[in-house]
């Protein structure tokens, strides 16, 4: 009785996660009327709420993911509450994946869960595992980009699509960067199982720096260009143009100055 309890109370919804998830909806709710007196703080609180959101569940992929692999401690270490709080690294995790949204609108991946890899057999388990996060950020690009797909954007207020086409940004920015199969990303994660053992012994010490030599890589001005001209091309084949991820960034960063560029017909 007392397991049974124990294992309902790991994958209890977290009230810190309902929180994030209430303010997201409530903020959407503002920017969808046009309740908000400043419609840009409306937008800036759903992206950033619905961006968390989503970065609670690409880590619930991974725990979830391991849980069914056969890493049953999962659920005693808080993975399955969904609560940001609960990561082995939060600040990788939330914190400055939130801190480079703000500042340049980059989906950057997080850091992944602790999974105790010893418990799981089978190498196609390990890559699935890993996985399975960054294809969450692509579940959540589809469902952001749907609208855009059948034509549901007639009776959309503009401050909506245009936050809508800037989540999709960041979410089609993160499920790239974290199938990119450098060490310490998820990419890697895919392939790690299929390498030799002594590849992996030399790769490993690289893994804690694998996020921040692609960060560094994506400023060099030409890679830059390539990777959002790569961005822009899968955004335009999923229906969001320049204009809708344009004029969203410039809702989000509402501090900034307007930008004498008028967006749509409201003219926002």
């Amino acid at each position: 009785m007392t397991t049974a309890t124990s294992r309902h109370s790991d994958r209890r919804i977290s009230p810190v996660f309902l929180g994030i998830a209430a303010v997201t909806a409530v903020a959407a709710w503002a920017v969808w009327t046009d309740f908000a007196a400043d419609v840009r703080i409306a937008v800036f609180l759903f992206v950033t709420g619905a961006w968390v959101v989503s970065l609670c569940l690409h880590e619930y992929a991974h725990a979830r993911t391991a849980l069914h692999g056969g890493d049953i401690t999962i659920g005693a270490k808080g993975y399955l509450t969904l609560n940001p709080l609960k990561y082995t690294h939060g600040m990788l995790s939330i914190v400055l994946p939130v801190i480079f949204v703000i500042m340049g609108g980059i989906g950057l991946p997080g850091g992944a869960v602790f999974i105790e890899r010893n418990r799981i057999q089978g190498r196609w388990k390990h890559s699935l595992i890993s996985a399975a996060g960054p294809l969450t950020n692509v579940l959540f690009a589809i469902v952001c980009t749907a609208p855009f797909w059948f034509d549901g954007l007639s009776g959309m207020p503009d401050g909506f699509r245009y936050a809508l086409g800037f989540l999709a940004l960041l979410q089609v920015t993160a499920a790239i960067l974290n199938f990119l199969p450098v060490p310490g990303l998820d990419g890697y994660g895919v392939i790690e199982p299929w390498l030799s053992y002594r590849i992996r012994r030399q790769v490993e010490p690289y893994a804690p720096f694998g996020l921040l030599a692609v960060f560094v890589i994506i400023l060099i001005p030409g890679v830059n260009a390539v990777f959002f001209d790569a961005i822009d091309a899968i955004l335009g084949g999923l229906g969001v143009s320049n204009l809708d991820t344009y004029c969203g960034r410039n809702l989000f960063t509402f501090w900034e100055s307007r930008n004498e560029f008028v967006c749509g017909p409201a003219g926002l």
